[in-house]
C-alpha cells in the first residue's frame, strides 16, 4: 500500500468517526431529554441544545481534520485547496455560530464562571 492510500484511508476512517459522533450525539441528545423530561429534572429543552450542539461540534471538528488530510497530505492541487479553504470557512463558521448558541459567547471570549451541566 502507498503513502497515499493510506493517507486517503485515514482521511476515510476520521469522516467515519466524526459521522458516528454525530449520530451518538443525537442519540444521547434525545436520550438524555427523554429520561430527564420523563422524571421532569430540570431545563430539558436548554440542555437537549447543549448537548446536542456539543455532538455537532465535536463531528463538525472530525470533519474538518478528515478534510485537511485528505486534500493536503494526498492531492496538494490549487483547486483542491481552493475547496478546501471554502469548505473549512464554511464549517468554521458554523462551529462559531454553534458555540454562541450553546454558550451565549464567542469562542474567543472567556466564560465569567464555570458552566455546569444541570
Amino acid at each position: 500500500m502507498d503513502f497515499g492510500r493510506i493517507i486517503e484511508t485515514v482521511g476515510a476512517v476520521i469522516d467515519v468517526i466524526g459521522v458516528v459522533a454525530i449520530v451518538v450525539g443525537v442519540l444521547f441528545a434525545i436520550g438524555d431529554a427523554a429520561v430527564r423530561g420523563l422524571r421532569r429534572a430540570g431545563p430539558v429543552y436548554t440542555r437537549f441544545r447543549r448537548v446536542l450542539g456539543r455532538a455537532i461540534l465535536l463531528g463538525l471538528e472530525l470533519l474538518v481534520a478528515a478534510d485537511i488530510i485528505k486534500t493536503v497530505a494526498v492531492t496538494p492541487t490549487l483547486e483542491s485547496v481552493a475547496v478546501l479553504a471554502i469548505i473549512v470557512l464554511i464549517r468554521t463558521f458554523l462551529s462559531w455560530s454553534l458555540e454562541l448558541e450553546i454558550t451565549g459567547r464567542w469562542p474567543w471570549q472567556k466564560s465569567p464562571t464555570p458552566q455546569s451541566d444541570r
